[in-house]
């Protein structure tokens, strides 16, 4: 299995569950999430977009599974984050169609790169 560390730093941001997303920030950019649930309006995105909120957590680095993943397989982001966290590494998990991604602390990612390499993951 090979990652890849994502070159941006990037932010999670919390809205209001009903307030507008604000696509007229987001529409440039090659990475951004968007969940909106009951409870909240939730967006990922880079660091250097500016959107407004009360809450918003700076400073995480992405490890982006490489390649496709095929709904049959299993696991894939469980044992990687049982390692991370069996390290004391917490993660803040993405899943898209074809992949999956995961945020860390910016001050640990050097160390999830170290831990997840001694389990024989590849960093391209």
């Amino acid at each position: 299995m090979k990652l890849k560390i994502l070159e941006d730093t990037y932010q999670v941001i919390r809205l209001k569950p009903k307030e507008e997303i604000p696509f007229e920030k987001l529409e440039k950019e090659e990475f951004y999430s968007i969940t909106r649930t009951e409870e909240e309006l939730s967006i990922v995105a880079k660091s250097t977009v500016n959107i407004e909120s009360e809450v918003i957590e700076k400073n995480w680095k992405m490890i982006k599974i490489d390649g496709i993943l095929d709904f049959s397989l299993i696991g894939i982001l469980s044992k990687i984050s049982t390692i991370l966290a069996n390290a004391g590494i917490s993660i803040f998990a993405l899943s898209t169609y074809n992949t999956d991604y995961l945020l860390l602390k910016e001050e640990k990612i050097k160390e999830a790169r170290k831990v997840l390499e001694e389990n024989n993951y590849e960093f391209i």
